[in-house]
């Protein structure tokens, strides 16, 4: 499934997002503003005003939803949670261009907060990937000490490690080793 430049960047977007959680194995990736403003500028996320603690509570409450979504046992599961998350958006479809990039589709409305924003953005393009059918492509790292997401984009759906350099890496390093100790 080729995917066009707003679902790429609202996708890696959700995957860095949902990274940031404890529950991907890690710290957690968002401790206070700073960071998440950081998360707000790496990502390009545009007219979202001075960060507050309520944003940062909030932000992480979606991080969560989004977690649910990748991690779901089945499509129905996925479905459910990723709706009850749209439902709390005000979605309002409008074509924009800004910072240098081409016209696209913003989902979230004007005076949206970050969390709603990222809710009504990312969680669009997740339910256009479930629509599709392409549902399968949400994964979960096959490395046994991680627990990061991603999204397969590659045409065969073969990719298992959410990175090829380390993950990946360290993985066919570990089995190379074990061959040869055989």
């Amino acid at each position: 499934m080729p995917f066009g430049h707003d679902m790429v960047h609202s996708l890696a977007t959700v995957v860095e997002l949902v990274n940031t959680s404890p529950a991907t194995g890690g710290d957690e990736g968002l401790p206070g503003l700073a960071e998440l403003q950081a998360f707000v500028e790496s990502r390009e996320v545009s007219g979202i005003g001075k960060l507050t603690a309520r944003d940062l509570a909030q932000v992480r409450a979606v991080r969560e939803a989004f977690h649910r979504v990748f991690t779901a046992p089945d499509q129905p599961t996925a479905v459910h949670t990723l709706n009850s998350l749209l439902s709390s958006t005000r979605i309002t479809p409008r074509l924009t261009e800004h910072d240098g990039h081409p016209l696209h589709v913003h989902y979230f409305a004007a005076d949206s907060s970050l969390a709603e924003h990222l809710a009504a953005d990312c969680g669009v393009a997740l339910a256009l990937l479930l629509v599709e059918g392409e549902g399968e492509r949400l994964r979960t790292c096959s490395a046994p000490d991680c627990d990061h997401v991603f999204v397969d984009e590659s045409r065969n759906r073969s990719r298992v490690y959410c990175d090829s350099r380390t993950c990946g890496n360290r993985m066919h390093v570990a089995a190379y080793r074990a061959r040869r100790r055989a």
